[in-house]
């Protein structure tokens, strides 16, 4: 239990802590230089504070246990203060700058892998009012080494990709015989984290922040570089499978984790909402919500996409248009119903197939009016002979006197 660093303890807040004590409840795990003190909860005030809170569904740190050493009896763990207090400090900034209210706060959140292995985040806020619906923070004194920091990434990574508990057998067993089928076949909505947290909003797993605190400018810029370097596979977008290679720039942010990094003096000095974020992969500090945002993701791929295909289906117009046949007679352009007639198997049928449709026309016209003719000379009785001819054909059979 920890009050916000920077208030001053007024007399309320002291009684109650003092009466709590009292209780059995809480107890003071040490006092820093600065005289402010450290407070934890016992055993029981664990016990008490996840009868009162788990029901409403807010989980409950893990419990700070009271080690001494066995030999001088001075308390152990005094690095765990320094930590815990950095947590505190870092949730009262985000609060500050309107970025999750008072319950919205859980420490040591275990995400549970196939293995077994508990990934616990130091912080995890849930702010949806704020633009974060959740952010999953671990805060680093520079206690731990930048590969340390690349294998926690790697872990939530994993946890991303675990499917739910109640996947069907179909399913499970899609995945475990195709390496691919996470990426391509299962939606987050079959996954374990949409069990755990709600959408995120925006493209990929659950974001990840890292925040520095009680080191210097070049240490956290050399732990960084690892940071993206070595954890580039967990982070960095991939490229769209489409058919419009060179006009789709947009990246596919769907299977990474967004992660921002900044520091702890950052935060105290400028503000949580301030530009102190920076995502991996770019250059500069944003405010959270910009940095966690993908302006050259899904939403550009689908415009580029649009684009891509309409200028397409314009190309491929232009280059039918231009190989339209013309009418070797009147020289206009084939219609698409005359092109289609030359250019069937029925084409046969089609007459002269260098004529367009309305020289066909007139071919077919002509044609017709000469059939018709020819039949109706055909059909037409002989015309009769002259008078001479008849008379002479009479003649021939009179009879002598």
């Amino acid at each position: 239990m920890l009050t916000r660093p920077d208030n001053k303890h007024d007399r309320l807040t002291r009684d109650n802590l003092l009466d709590l004590e009292d209780h059995g409840l809480v107890r003071i795990e040490s006092v820093r230089e600065d005289q402010r003190q450290v407070w934890v909860l016992t055993k029981r005030g664990h016990g008490e504070a996840r009868k009162l809170l788990a029901p409403k569904g807010i989980r409950v740190s893990v419990l700070r246990r009271q080690e001494c050493d066995p030999v001088t009896g001075e308390l152990l763990g005094t690095g765990y203060d320094d930590h815990a207090a950095a947590v505190t400090s870092t949730a009262a900034e985000l609060h500050r700058a309107g970025i999750g209210h008072r319950l919205g706060f859980q420490t040591e959140i275990g995400h549970r892998l196939a293995g077994g292995f508990v990934q616990r985040a130091d912080l995890v806020v849930r702010a949806p009012e704020a633009g974060v619906p959740v952010l999953l923070l671990e805060i680093d004194r520079r206690t731990e080494d930048a590969h340390d920091l690349v294998a926690k990434l790697r872990r939530y990574w994993e946890w991303g990709r675990l499917l739910a508990k109640d996947a069907d057998k179909r399913m499970v067993d899609l995945v475990r015989s195709r390496p691919d089928a996470i990426d391509r076949l299962v939606g987050h909505e079959k996954r374990l984290w949409r069990r755990v947290y709600p959408p995120t909003g925006r493209e990929g797993l659950p974001p990840v922040a890292f925040v520095f605190a009680d080191t210097t400018e070049a240490k956290v810029s050399r732990t960084v570089a690892v940071l993206e370097e070595a954890g580039r596979r967990y982070w960095a977008p991939r490229r769209y499978n489409t058919l419009y290679e060179k006009a789709v720039t947009a990246q596919d942010y769907s299977q990474a984790v967004p992660v921002v990094v900044t520091t702890l003096e950052q935060l105290q000095e400028h503000g949580a909402g301030a530009a102190v974020w920076r995502r991996l992969g770019r250059k500069g500090e944003q405010t959270l919500t910009a940095a966690l945002d993908n302006p050259d993701g899904d939403a550009l791929y689908r415009e580029q996409e649009a684009r891509a295909g309409a200028e397409e289906k314009r190309r491929r117009a232009a280059e039918r248009e231009a190989r339209r046949p013309v009418c070797k007679r009147c020289g206009r352009k084939f219609t698409d119903q005359r092109w289609e007639e030359t250019t069937a198997r029925t084409a046969w049928k089609a007459g002269d197939r260098s004529v367009c449709g309305t020289c066909r026309a007139d071919d077919v016209a002509r044609e017709e009016a000469a059939a018709e003719a020819a039949r109706l000379q055909t059909a037409a009785p002989p015309e009769p002979e002259d008078d001479q001819e008849r008379g002479r054909g009479r003649g021939w059979f009179r009879r002598r006197p």
